[in-house]
């Protein structure tokens, strides 16, 4: 019998195997509250949950469904720390304000699994990541984070793996060397999303999908919201939009830039494949970086191909399954069950980008691929901030994160070039 590929352009393997997605109404008409949010992914729905359970009235908007954009789409990986290594933010902001951030990153990754277990939300979780080198010359860098992560950052659950143990644990000579962290590891996001957003609902937030908001005026005291089918008045808003912010607020679009990422989840391949028998997630050195990991139902899920423009391409899982053959030849010929992409929101320094924009208006995002568990705690922060329990939020606010260059007309181009050109450095 020949296999038949449930393929669906765009739809993710996440929306295609869920068991229940409920569904929330668009917005009509005019409400007022103490904070309105604008947009329903990680950020959005955490902040709206802190604040809904401290007392303050609620309203999230979301222009899509919940989970559409990169909270729902994204390749799951937790992560350790921020998006740069600790030892390379210690060279640049002092080894005080290193160590603060690597902690907070800590204190975020408790925060989803306490949060996920707090709330009955069972998102797949599975345990460990690898990071490869995919040029010799790193393995001595790669060995001396392992080390210094347990030295400096007092973070014990990295071991080095030279070239013969980084083959075995991924089934893959591609690499040169990895690093092996058990600290962390990947959930289903789509999952947790849909989990979050019915605790945040559960705690009084009133949840608005299809509803996209296409105006914001804080002039005359109040936040004013402004969407096609009415108006939300509220004494706060927190822009959670992250990539998709364009052509609402200039000063986070200018800040935080979307680019296109695409990734692919294969049929389940056999019980004894070579690849990842441990069922890690995998991150590699690529500056255009390559990422993967296996579902609960055996399935390589496979990321890397970006694109600087809002288009897809026209042949998603092509493009994936021949990245993938660059590290598994023996899946040259793999059926991609489904391929997708989505809008993630990186910024300059790849730091998160926190900033007050209006009056009494903070924008939140930037989180450049690292937004799993820094997305879900910043809307957290945001929370504390508002309901004043915490200052925690003033540590990422402080960050220098400035705008991309070329103002208006020319920001897309030049970053363009610039990516283009990185990831040339990536092959040769």
């Amino acid at each position: 019998m020949s296999y038949q590929s449930p393929i669906a352009p765009g739809v993710s393997f996440y929306e295609a195997t869920l068991d229940h997605r409920p569904v929330y109404p668009a917005l009509q008409g005019t409400l007022e509250a103490d904070v309105v949010i604008v947009g329903g992914g990680f950020t959005g729905q955490q902040a709206a949950f802190y604040l809904a359970r401290g007392g303050k009235s609620v309203v999230l908007i979301e222009a899509a469904r919940f989970g559409d954009g990169a909270s729902g789409r994204n390749g799951g990986q937790l992560g350790t720390g921020q998006r740069s290594w600790p030892e390379e933010q210690e060279a640049e902001l002092g080894r005080e304000r290193a160590k603060n951030l690597f902690a907070l990153a800590e204190r975020a990754k408790a925060h989803l699994h306490d949060f996920a277990r707090q709330n009955g939300i069972d998102a797949d979780f599975r345990p460990g990541q690898i990071s490869g080198a995919h040029k010799a010359a790193y393995v001595d860098e790669y060995r001396d984070h392992a080390s210094l992560m347990a030295e400096r950052f007092g973070y014990p659950h990295l071991r080095f793996l030279d070239r013969e143990e980084m083959a075995a644990t991924i089934g893959s000579q591609r690499y040169h060397c990895g690093v092996y962290d058990s600290g962390t590891g990947h959930i289903n996001p789509l999952k947790y999303l849909v989990g979050v957003a019915q605790a945040a609902q559960a705690a009084g937030a009133q949840l608005f999908e299809n509803t996209r908001a296409t105006a914001i005026d804080s002039s005359k005291g109040a936040v004013t919201v402004t969407t096609a089918q009415g108006t939300v008045r509220a004494g706060k808003a927190l822009l959670a939009c992250n990539a998709y912010i364009d052509g609402l607020e200039r000063k986070t679009a200018a800040h935080v830039m979307p680019i296109r990422s695409f990734i692919g989840a294969t049929k389940p391949l056999p019980d004894r494949s070579p690849v990842l028998p441990g069922g890690e997630s995998v991150d590699d050195s690529r500056f255009v970086v390559r990422y993967f990991r296996k579902s609960v139902d055996g399935r390589l899920l496979f990321g890397g191909r970006e694109a600087y423009t809002a288009d897809n391409p026209r042949d998603i899982a092509r493009h994936i399954r021949r990245q993938i053959s660059e590290i598994y030849p023996g899946l040259a010929d793999i059926e991609i069950d489904y391929a997708w992409g989505g809008s993630v929101g990186i910024t300059l320094p790849r730091r998160p980008y926190v900033a007050e924009v209006m009056d009494n208006v903070t924008a939140i995002g930037g989180y450049s691929g690292h937004g799993v568990m820094l997305s879900n705690f910043c809307g957290k922060l945001y929370a504390d901030f508002v309901l004043g329990g915490s200052d925690d939020l003033e540590a990422l606010r402080a960050l220098n994160v400035p705008a991309f260059p070329g103002g208006t007309a020319l920001r897309k181009p030049l970053l363009l070039a610039a990516l283009t050109w990185y990831a040339l450095r990536d092959r040769f």
